[in-house]
């Protein structure tokens, strides 16, 4: 008998809750095998629930769950062609993750505490997108951020991990409480967060013009999908083990930040959309330039994430200024969302990629201490190369489709951002090239990467399904009609007859592919260890320029730094000044507060010294015969 979308939602919400249980109660030891199953289960049910989709198994389902006066929690699914779509890909990449991990964290003497946190994770990420309402999607928007920081902090014991965590619950909760704000004052305004009745009222023209609304809670996605200038937690989140990290910056996490948008569109006004757009726009720039001088290997990508996101939510804003609340709106989602899909595959296979060359170079992570990898690990060098080429924007390739797909919006709108936008085009395919050809080509620069070898089946076949879905997921998009909803209008945005847009991004591709090629060359990739002068051939080449990229990257820590130091905790000893004495002491306690400040100054005077005691009876008796006197 074959189930309803209703239940299959439902089962795929619940699978990873219920492994999260197991795991904690009953298979601490074979948690990983069950996590992976459950996972798997859950996977099939989510691409066979889309499957239904497509003949019109959409559907909402909500109910109360509970009443505080006249203001109810509500609970409930909606599950159309957008939740159908970011449920396939999350589902599918976490499973490709959680298969990784067995052979990744093979040896972790924590694996049930791993799993479970990824349990917990895909619980609360299923969550976010079949939430009807923004407040039930608020609620797992912060357990999402609870389970990342038990993921992040899992080698606790390491003072940069548990350091990292902090700074991601901490940054992401600042954008928290705007996204919270803009939730609250859209109840009030609307007497609604429902995302159907939202729609349905802008549908009649009930929405009212707002802007502090969706800039509201577009603060949650700054914060989330890490855009400036809340993007400071997301490189450091890299000490974690590589596949959180490449759950998190895949799929998953910084997804819902984007995912949220589309989710809201129908609150949109140009004003905000105008924020948004060049909030994306100089995401997207600033992460590529920084990414071009990462030595971690992880935190190369990492910059590259951030710099894709905002390709993403540029995207949104280009697509929804063009068409107004008509099909414009659908199609920057669609733009969006497309980007949203290709990246978490070709993302997703770069970072358990990167994992496979840390495991097999012994936990190196510095790219300039490795090289000569091609022979060595061919698998790897091969699903890699694919992902480089694929963010890459190498023709026909998934990126390329839903990369192009952007530009023409912004080409279309907005002729300044596609400026910037085809340079960032540009600086992607400078830094994967670099970090690509660092790392697998020329001769081994360390002994760690002399004798690397390729992992086990665990490994490599998670690489191998992400490879195909990088090299064909673009034809999903753009031929498929998969998504009717979401994704209907996005050919229309790279139809052959755009053959500037087509140009732009060869050209883009040879500039940055090949000037990486030109400056990290064989004589410069194959500098061995203990050479005299930097390792990275830009550094060498071009001092200043790299010293103004370094200071650009840790720009924002400084600037955050000197608020905390020098402001925040400042303000802070004041704000506790008047919380003890003035709140605490006159105002709440009153007499009584008053008279436990007397006391606890008379107290102080008692010092047990005869001479203080007759001091202070002779200024009694001074004060009391000034009293007479009056």
């Amino acid at each position: 008998m074959t189930m309803a979308p209703p239940t299959l939602a439902f089962l795929v919400l619940l699978i990873p809750l219920a492994s999260a249980v197991l795991i904690a109660l009953v298979l601490r030891r074979r948690g990983g095998l069950a996590s992976c199953v459950s996972l798997a289960a859950a996977a099939g049910l989510a691409v066979g629930a889309a499957y239904l989709a497509l003949w019109g198994g959409r559907f909402s389902f909500h109910a109360e769950w509970f009443r505080l006066g006249e203001f109810s929690f509500p609970i409930g699914i909606l599950y159309d062609d957008l939740a159908a779509l970011m449920l396939s890909v999350v589902a599918v990449v976490g499973l490709c993750v959680h298969v990784f991990s067995l052979g990744y964290m093979r040896d972790d003497t924590a694996k049930a505490r791993y799993f479970g946190g990824l349990s917990i994770f895909m619980f609360s990420m299923v969550g976010i997108v079949l939430s009807d309402n923004l407040f039930m999607m608020f609620a797992f928007w912060e357990l999402v951020g609870f389970s990342s920081w038990l993921l992040i902090n899992h080698w606790h014991e390491r003072e940069a991990a548990s350091d990292a965590a902090k700074k991601a619950f901490i940054v992401n909760r600042v954008g928290d409480v705007g996204f919270l704000l803009g939730i609250v004052l859209c109840y009030w305004r609307y007497g609604t967060v429902n995302l159907g009745e939202l729609g349905a009222l802008s549908a009649s023209g009930a929405i009212f013009s707002s802007r502090a609304i969706p800039l509201l809670l577009f603060c949650g996605a700054v914060g989330k999908s890490a855009q400036l200038p809340l993007q400071v937690w997301l490189p450091d989140a890299m000490e974690g083990p590589t596949p959180v990290s490449a759950l998190i910056h895949a799929a998953t996490m910084v997804a819902a930040g984007i995912y949220m948008l589309c989710r809201i569109q129908v609150l949109m006004v140009p004003q905000a959309l105008t924020v948004i757009l060049w909030v994306g726009t100089a995401t997207a720039l600033y992460a590529a330039l920084c990414a071009t001088i990462q030595s971690d290997i992880k935190k190369a990508l990492a910059y590259s994430t951030l710099s894709q996101l905002g390709y993403m939510v540029a995207a949104f804003g280009l697509g929804s200024i063009s068409g107004g609340p008509g099909p414009g709106v659908a199609s920057g989602v669609g733009a969006a969302m497309f980007h949203l899909t290709t990246h978490a595959f070709f993302k997703a296979l770069l970072f358990l990629g990167s994992g496979s060359v840390i495991l097999g170079c012994h936990h190196e992570q510095d790219i300039f201490r490795m090289g000569g990898l091609a022979g060595r690990m061919k698998f790897t060098f091969v699903a890699f190369t694919v992902g480089v080429a694929a963010i890459s924007g190498l023709p026909f390739l998934s990126g390329f489709f839903s990369k192009d797909a952007i530009l023409y919006l912004a080409f279309a709108n907005n002729r300044p951002v596609f400026a910037v936008l085809a340079f960032t085009a540009a600086l992607t395919a400078f830094y994967m090239v670099r970090l690509w050809r660092v790392v697998f080509l020329g001769a081994p620069r360390s002994q760690a990467a002399g004798h690397a070898h390729e992992g086990g089946w665990s490994l490599t076949a998670p690489l191998a399904i992400l490879a195909v879905l990088a090299l064909v997921g673009g034809y999903a998009g753009l031929y498929g009609h998969a998504f009717s909803g979401v994704l209907s209008l996005v050919p229309e945005a790279v139809g052959a007859d755009h053959a500037f847009i087509f140009a732009t991004s060869v050209v883009a591709l040879l500039v940055g592919a090949g000037t990486a090629l030109v400056l990290y060359g064989k004589r410069a990739a194959e500098r061995g260890e203990g050479q005299a002068g930097p390792p990275d051939a830009l550094e060498r080449g071009a001092p200043v320029l790299f010293g103004a990229l370094v200071r650009l990257r840790s720009s924002f820590d400084r600037v955050y730094d000197y608020y905390v130091a020098k402001v925040q905790q400042r303000f802070a000893l004041v704000l506790n000044f008047f919380d003890v004495i003035v709140l605490a002491g006159f105002i709440i306690r009153g007499a009584a507060g008053c008279a436990g400040l007397v006391g606890l100054g008379a107290r102080a005077l008692n010092v047990g010294r005869v001479n203080a005691y007759v001091c202070w009876l002779l200024a009694g008796v001074v004060l009391l015969w000034a009293l007479a006197a009056r």
